[in-house]
Protein backbone atom coordinates (compact mmCIF):
# COMPACT_ATOMS: atom_id res chain seq x y z
CA UNK A 1 0.00 0.00 0.00
CA UNK A 2 2.16 2.83 -1.32
CA UNK A 3 -0.74 5.20 -2.09
CA UNK A 4 -3.43 5.75 0.58
CA UNK A 5 -7.00 6.09 -0.67
CA UNK A 6 -10.06 7.55 1.04
CA UNK A 7 -11.48 4.09 1.78
CA UNK A 8 -8.38 3.02 3.70
CA UNK A 9 -8.77 3.11 7.47
CA UNK A 10 -5.86 4.93 9.12
CA UNK A 11 -4.56 4.65 12.69
CA UNK A 12 -2.47 7.46 14.23
CA UNK A 13 0.18 6.26 16.69
CA UNK A 14 1.07 9.21 18.90
CA UNK A 15 -2.23 10.96 18.20
CA UNK A 16 -2.41 12.90 21.49
CA UNK A 17 0.88 14.77 21.08
CA UNK A 18 1.01 18.33 19.78
CA UNK A 19 2.03 17.36 16.23
CA UNK A 20 -0.13 14.25 16.22
CA UNK A 21 -3.17 16.29 17.19
CA UNK A 22 -2.58 19.13 14.73
CA UNK A 23 -1.96 16.91 11.72
CA UNK A 24 -4.70 14.43 12.59
CA UNK A 25 -7.16 17.31 12.44
CA UNK A 26 -5.76 18.45 9.08
CA UNK A 27 -5.93 14.91 7.67
CA UNK A 28 -9.53 14.54 8.84
CA UNK A 29 -10.50 17.87 7.29
CA UNK A 30 -8.98 16.81 3.97
CA UNK A 31 -10.79 13.48 3.85
CA UNK A 32 -8.47 10.88 5.38
CA UNK A 33 -10.42 8.17 7.21
CA UNK A 34 -8.85 8.28 10.67
CA UNK A 35 -10.39 5.51 12.77
CA UNK A 36 -8.38 5.76 15.97
CA UNK A 37 -5.16 6.60 17.74
CA UNK A 38 -2.67 4.99 20.10
CA UNK A 39 -1.40 6.22 23.46
CA UNK A 40 -1.19 3.59 26.25
CA UNK A 41 -1.58 6.29 28.93
CA UNK A 42 -4.83 7.61 27.44
CA UNK A 43 -6.45 4.38 26.29
CA UNK A 44 -10.23 4.47 26.51
CA UNK A 45 -10.50 8.21 25.86
CA UNK A 46 -11.67 10.09 22.77
CA UNK A 47 -9.25 12.41 20.97
CA UNK A 48 -9.88 14.22 17.67
CA UNK A 49 -13.31 12.53 17.74
CA UNK A 50 -11.83 9.02 17.50
CA UNK A 51 -11.09 6.37 20.17
CA UNK A 52 -7.63 6.08 21.67
CA UNK A 53 -6.27 2.56 22.18
CA UNK A 54 -3.46 1.12 24.28
CA UNK A 55 -1.85 -0.50 21.25
CA UNK A 56 -2.20 -1.04 17.51
CA UNK A 57 -3.16 -4.63 18.27
CA UNK A 58 -6.11 -3.39 20.34
CA UNK A 59 -7.09 -1.03 17.51
CA UNK A 60 -6.98 -3.86 14.99
CA UNK A 61 -9.28 -5.97 17.19
CA UNK A 62 -11.81 -3.13 17.43
CA UNK A 63 -14.73 -2.95 15.00
CA UNK A 64 -13.40 -2.56 11.47
CA UNK A 65 -9.73 -2.53 12.45
CA UNK A 66 -7.37 -0.44 10.32
CA UNK A 67 -5.43 -0.71 7.06
CA UNK A 68 -2.49 1.63 7.59
CA UNK A 69 -0.79 3.40 10.46
CA UNK A 70 1.08 6.70 10.63
CA UNK A 71 3.65 7.30 13.37
CA UNK A 72 4.07 10.60 15.24
CA UNK A 73 6.55 8.92 17.58
CA UNK A 74 9.96 10.05 18.96
CA UNK A 75 13.04 8.24 17.56
CA UNK A 76 13.64 5.84 20.44
CA UNK A 77 9.99 4.77 20.50
CA UNK A 78 9.62 4.03 16.78
CA UNK A 79 10.86 0.43 16.89
CA UNK A 80 8.25 -0.64 19.45
CA UNK A 81 5.47 1.32 17.72
CA UNK A 82 6.35 -0.06 14.30
CA UNK A 83 6.52 -3.63 15.61
CA UNK A 84 3.14 -3.14 17.29
CA UNK A 85 1.58 -2.10 13.96
CA UNK A 86 3.37 -4.81 11.97
CA UNK A 87 2.36 -7.59 14.35
CA UNK A 88 -1.19 -6.23 14.42
CA UNK A 89 -1.39 -6.83 10.67
CA UNK A 90 -1.07 -3.33 9.20
CA UNK A 91 -0.86 -3.34 5.40
CA UNK A 92 1.14 -0.11 5.38
CA UNK A 93 3.03 2.12 7.82
CA UNK A 94 4.12 5.73 7.28
CA UNK A 95 7.09 6.66 9.50
CA UNK A 96 7.71 10.40 9.66
CA UNK A 97 10.45 10.29 12.31
CA UNK A 98 14.13 10.90 11.58
CA UNK A 99 17.23 10.09 13.70
CA UNK A 100 15.98 6.57 14.50
CA UNK A 101 18.86 4.25 15.54
CA UNK A 102 19.97 2.30 12.46
CA UNK A 103 19.78 -1.05 14.25
CA UNK A 104 16.15 -0.31 15.13
CA UNK A 105 15.32 0.50 11.50
CA UNK A 106 16.98 -2.70 10.28
CA UNK A 107 15.00 -4.73 12.82
CA UNK A 108 11.52 -3.46 11.96
CA UNK A 109 12.26 -3.39 8.21
CA UNK A 110 13.11 -7.11 8.37
CA UNK A 111 9.91 -7.76 10.35
CA UNK A 112 7.86 -5.77 7.82
CA UNK A 113 9.20 -7.86 4.93
CA UNK A 114 8.39 -11.03 6.85
CA UNK A 115 4.81 -9.91 7.55
CA UNK A 116 4.16 -8.33 4.14
CA UNK A 117 3.80 -4.80 5.51
CA UNK A 118 4.78 -1.90 3.21
CA UNK A 119 6.69 0.92 4.93
CA UNK A 120 7.04 4.50 3.71
CA UNK A 121 9.94 6.32 5.37
CA UNK A 122 11.55 6.81 7.84
CA UNK A 123 12.19 10.53 7.54
CA UNK A 124 9.31 11.14 5.13
CA UNK A 125 6.89 14.05 4.94
CA UNK A 126 4.12 11.63 3.96
CA UNK A 127 1.97 11.16 0.87
CA UNK A 128 -1.00 12.85 -0.79
CA UNK A 129 -3.79 11.52 -2.97
CA UNK A 130 -5.00 14.87 -4.28
CA UNK A 131 -8.56 15.92 -3.42
CA UNK A 132 -9.00 12.64 -1.57
CA UNK A 133 -6.75 12.13 1.46
CA UNK A 134 -3.24 12.49 2.81
CA UNK A 135 -1.01 11.14 5.58
CA UNK A 136 1.87 13.02 7.18
CA UNK A 137 2.55 16.73 7.18
CA UNK A 138 2.41 17.68 3.52
CA UNK A 139 0.32 20.84 2.80
CA UNK A 140 -2.28 18.94 0.78
CA UNK A 141 -4.91 21.58 1.61
CA UNK A 142 -2.95 24.43 -0.04
CA UNK A 143 -4.28 24.67 -3.61
CA UNK A 144 -1.26 26.67 -4.75
CA UNK A 145 0.78 23.51 -4.07
CA UNK A 146 -1.66 20.63 -4.60
CA UNK A 147 -4.34 20.71 -7.26
CA UNK A 148 -6.11 17.78 -8.86
CA UNK A 149 -4.41 16.80 -12.10
CA UNK A 150 -2.64 14.00 -13.93
CA UNK A 151 1.01 14.26 -12.85
CA UNK A 152 2.36 11.82 -10.27
CA UNK A 153 5.20 13.06 -8.06
CA UNK A 154 7.66 11.18 -5.83
CA UNK A 155 10.42 12.74 -3.76
CA UNK A 156 13.19 11.89 -1.32
CA UNK A 157 12.84 15.42 0.09
CA UNK A 158 9.63 16.89 1.50
CA UNK A 159 10.66 20.48 0.90
CA UNK A 160 11.88 19.91 -2.66
CA UNK A 161 8.84 17.80 -3.39
CA UNK A 162 6.65 20.67 -2.21
CA UNK A 163 8.56 23.11 -4.45
CA UNK A 164 8.12 20.87 -7.52
CA UNK A 165 4.41 20.50 -6.78
CA UNK A 166 4.05 24.27 -6.51
CA UNK A 167 5.82 24.72 -9.84
CA UNK A 168 3.56 22.12 -11.44
CA UNK A 169 0.44 24.00 -10.28
CA UNK A 170 1.89 27.38 -11.29
CA UNK A 171 2.38 26.00 -14.80
CA UNK A 172 -1.30 25.11 -15.05
CA UNK A 173 -1.07 21.41 -14.25
CA UNK A 174 -1.99 19.36 -11.18
CA UNK A 175 -1.10 16.12 -9.43
CA UNK A 176 -2.75 12.74 -9.16
CA UNK A 177 -0.68 11.64 -6.16
CA UNK A 178 2.50 12.49 -4.26
CA UNK A 179 4.73 9.94 -2.51
CA UNK A 180 7.43 11.11 -0.12
CA UNK A 181 9.81 8.17 0.23
CA UNK A 182 12.13 9.68 2.86
CA UNK A 183 15.77 10.71 2.94
CA UNK A 184 17.38 8.12 5.22
CA UNK A 185 19.90 5.49 4.03
CA UNK A 186 17.47 2.67 4.89
CA UNK A 187 13.89 3.26 3.76
CA UNK A 188 10.95 1.00 3.05
CA UNK A 189 9.84 2.50 -0.27
CA UNK A 190 12.52 3.07 -2.90
CA UNK A 191 12.48 5.41 -5.87
CA UNK A 192 11.73 2.43 -8.11
CA UNK A 193 8.87 1.29 -5.82
CA UNK A 194 7.29 4.75 -5.96
CA UNK A 195 7.79 5.03 -9.72
CA UNK A 196 6.02 1.70 -10.23
CA UNK A 197 3.15 2.74 -7.94
CA UNK A 198 2.62 6.03 -9.77
CA UNK A 199 2.92 4.36 -13.17
CA UNK A 200 0.03 2.05 -12.21
CA UNK A 201 -2.03 4.74 -10.47
CA UNK A 202 -5.21 5.66 -12.32
CA UNK A 203 -5.33 9.07 -13.96
CA UNK A 204 -1.56 9.57 -14.10
CA UNK A 205 -0.21 10.72 -17.48
CA UNK A 206 3.32 11.70 -16.41
CA UNK A 207 5.63 11.16 -13.44
CA UNK A 208 8.10 13.55 -11.80
CA UNK A 209 10.96 12.19 -9.67
CA UNK A 210 12.80 14.35 -7.14
CA UNK A 211 16.07 12.71 -6.18
CA UNK A 212 19.42 13.73 -4.79
CA UNK A 213 23.04 12.66 -4.88
CA UNK A 214 23.91 9.62 -2.81
CA UNK A 215 22.82 6.02 -3.02
CA UNK A 216 21.84 4.21 -6.22
CA UNK A 217 18.04 4.39 -6.12
CA UNK A 218 17.70 6.69 -9.11
CA UNK A 219 19.97 4.47 -11.22
CA UNK A 220 17.86 1.44 -10.27
CA UNK A 221 14.65 3.33 -11.04
CA UNK A 222 16.01 4.18 -14.48
CA UNK A 223 15.75 0.52 -15.47
CA UNK A 224 12.02 0.58 -14.75
CA UNK A 225 11.54 4.00 -16.35
CA UNK A 226 12.84 2.52 -19.61
CA UNK A 227 9.78 0.23 -19.72
CA UNK A 228 7.22 3.02 -19.17
CA UNK A 229 4.95 4.44 -21.86
CA UNK A 230 4.27 7.73 -20.06
CA UNK A 231 6.89 10.52 -19.85
CA UNK A 232 9.14 10.72 -16.78
CA UNK A 233 10.93 13.82 -15.54
CA UNK A 234 13.59 14.06 -12.84
CA UNK A 235 15.32 16.71 -10.80
CA UNK A 236 18.43 15.58 -8.92
CA UNK A 237 19.48 17.83 -6.04
CA UNK A 238 23.16 18.25 -5.24
CA UNK A 239 24.52 18.66 -8.76
CA UNK A 240 26.53 21.72 -7.71
CA UNK A 241 27.76 20.26 -4.41
CA UNK A 242 31.58 20.20 -4.05
CA UNK A 243 33.18 16.74 -4.01
CA UNK A 244 33.00 15.24 -0.53
CA UNK A 245 30.40 17.77 0.65
CA UNK A 246 27.92 16.27 3.13
CA UNK A 247 24.30 16.87 2.18
CA UNK A 248 21.35 17.40 4.52
CA UNK A 249 19.87 13.89 4.22
CA UNK A 250 21.53 10.91 5.81
CA UNK A 251 20.89 9.03 2.57
CA UNK A 252 23.00 11.45 0.52
CA UNK A 253 26.19 9.39 0.66
CA UNK A 254 28.38 9.19 -2.44
CA UNK A 255 30.75 6.21 -2.72
CA UNK A 256 33.27 6.36 -5.57
CA UNK A 257 31.48 6.77 -8.89
CA UNK A 258 28.20 5.50 -7.44
CA UNK A 259 25.59 7.97 -6.31
CA UNK A 260 27.08 10.98 -8.07
CA UNK A 261 25.02 13.51 -9.95
CA UNK A 262 26.69 12.47 -13.19
CA UNK A 263 26.00 8.75 -12.71
CA UNK A 264 22.33 9.41 -11.97
CA UNK A 265 21.88 11.81 -14.88
CA UNK A 266 23.56 9.42 -17.34
CA UNK A 267 21.43 6.47 -16.17
CA UNK A 268 18.16 8.42 -16.26
CA UNK A 269 18.76 10.10 -19.62
CA UNK A 270 19.80 6.74 -21.04
CA UNK A 271 16.37 5.44 -20.01
CA UNK A 272 14.58 8.29 -21.77
CA UNK A 273 13.95 10.37 -18.63
CA UNK A 274 14.10 14.16 -19.00
CA UNK A 275 16.52 15.46 -16.34
CA UNK A 276 15.77 19.05 -15.33
CA UNK A 277 18.52 21.54 -14.48
CA UNK A 278 16.26 23.32 -11.97
CA UNK A 279 12.78 22.69 -10.48
CA UNK A 280 11.47 25.78 -12.31
CA UNK A 281 11.87 24.00 -15.67
CA UNK A 282 9.16 21.43 -14.93
CA UNK A 283 6.34 23.59 -16.33
CA UNK A 284 7.82 23.96 -19.81
CA UNK A 285 8.87 20.29 -19.84
CA UNK A 286 5.33 19.18 -19.04
CA UNK A 287 3.83 21.48 -21.68
CA UNK A 288 6.18 20.08 -24.33
CA UNK A 289 5.45 16.48 -23.39
CA UNK A 290 1.70 16.67 -22.75
CA UNK A 291 0.57 19.20 -25.32
CA UNK A 292 -2.35 17.70 -27.19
Amino acid sequence: MRIIRRQHRVLVQGITGKQGTFWTERMQEYGTTIVGGVNPKKAGTIHCNVPVYASAKDAMEAEGGFDASILFIPPLGVKDAAMDAIEAGAKGICILTEHIPVQDVMYFMAAAREHGTMITGPNTAGSVTVDECFVGFMPAFNQRIFKRGRVGVMSRSGSLGTLLCQNIVSAGFGQSAFIGIGGDPIIGTTTKDALEALDRFEGTDAVVMVGEIGGSMEEEAAEYAMTMDKPVFAFIAGGAAPAGKKMGHAGAIVMGDKGTYKSKKVALEGAGVTVLDTPSHIGEALKDALSG
